[in-house]
């Protein structure tokens, strides 16, 4: 089998990057990162993480006609923690993942209610961004980086999810049928432990694509270093109808903090997605860069698939 590395980084960034810093927001915050995004209407939308200057964190809309440029922010957040309606928003709302499923004809959102209690995994579902309607929590704490598969697998939805047991953290997956009880976990993505760029956690990043040759997952994967965590963007590819089963899993980071809008921000080395748009072959990664501002990066469908399919590549 042929070997298939990378010299460089797969994705390629956006010239104009950052597209949206804080002083884009319109009312007064912190930084802005980890935007879940959508294709609504002719438009690029994106479902900011802002976080507010006490701390936390809430969930605004942004558009634009292009997915670069002029984005139109909204001078109040769609979600935004309400402890006395819903106690496990108590310390926020963080990194939204937006899935349209036809079926359904909803905009759902997972995101993470953080509170008192920890991190834990909420659903709310939209029709317009313009009203929302919170389900509540579906996965207890320790638990986030959910993200929903854009269509029913065997009759059922489908969730990736990242629960942590002890300093255990891989990327599982859960079934139902109603989208509040979650059952039928199995592990999907293991942390590689030892030196890897993946090894010290991974978490799911944007919605699952599909592909002829399966899903396509981008996840972040942390490696601990003496300095801190440096987070990183790499690829897997899952079965179609099993997406339990790792079909291949790129050995290499396609994305990885090397500017300095990624490399110094309120936390340093980091860049990571909540999603990405699919124009054509093209996907339009968004992605948070050192939890202070928002950038985007390109890389065609078909190059990835080539390098996770004929590469040396390993599964879990």
């Amino acid at each position: 089998m042929k070997k298939v590395f990378a010299k460089k980084d797969i994705f390629t960034r956006y010239s104009g990057n950052p597209i949206i810093t804080v002083y884009d927001i319109p009312y007064s915050a912190n930084a802005v990162f980890n935007a879940g995004a959508i294709k609504y209407k002719n438009e690029y939308l994106l479902l900011l993480r802002v976080e507010d200057r006490q701390g936390k964190s809430h969930l605004t809309v942004a558009k634009s006609a292009d997915g670069k440029t002029n984005w139109k922010i909204e001078k109040s957040p769609l979600i935004y923690p309400q402890p006395t309606v819903f106690i496990y928003e108590e310390f926020g709302c963080e990194d939204p993942r937006i899935t349209y499923i036809p079926e359904d004809d909803y905009y759902y959102i997972t995101y993470t209610a953080y509170s008192r209690y920890g991190p834990a995994v909420a659903l709310a579902r939209t029709k317009n961004f313009k009203k929302v309607e919170r389900l509540g929590l579906i996965c207890p704490p320790n638990n986030k980086d959910a993200v929903l598969f854009p269509e029913k697998i065997n009759g059922r939805y489908a969730m990736l999810h990242r629960p942590v047991a002890g300093d255990i953290e891989h990327i599982w997956i859960a079934y139902s049928s109603d989208l509040i009880h979650w059952g039928n976990h199995e592990v999907v993505l293991v942390e590689k432990g030892g030196p890897w760029w993946d090894g010290f956690k991974v978490g799911a990043g944007a919605v699952p694509i599909k592909t002829p040759e399966g899903w396509l997952i981008i996840y972040h994967g942390v490696k601990m270093m003496p300095s801190g965590p440096i987070y990183r963007l790499g690829a897997a590819l899952l079965d179609l109808e099993n997406p339990a089963k790792v079909k291949k899993r790129c050995p290499e980071w396609l994305l990885s903090p090397q500017e300095v809008y990624e490399r110094i921000g309120d936390v340093n080395n980091v860049v990571f997605t909540c999603g990405a748009i699919v124009e054509d072959n093209q996907i339009y990664l968004y992605y948070g860069a050192a939890d202070s501002c928002i950038a985007l990066a390109f890389a065609e469908i078909d190059q990835i698939l080539s390098i996770l399919i004929e590469g040396d590549l390993q599964v879990k």
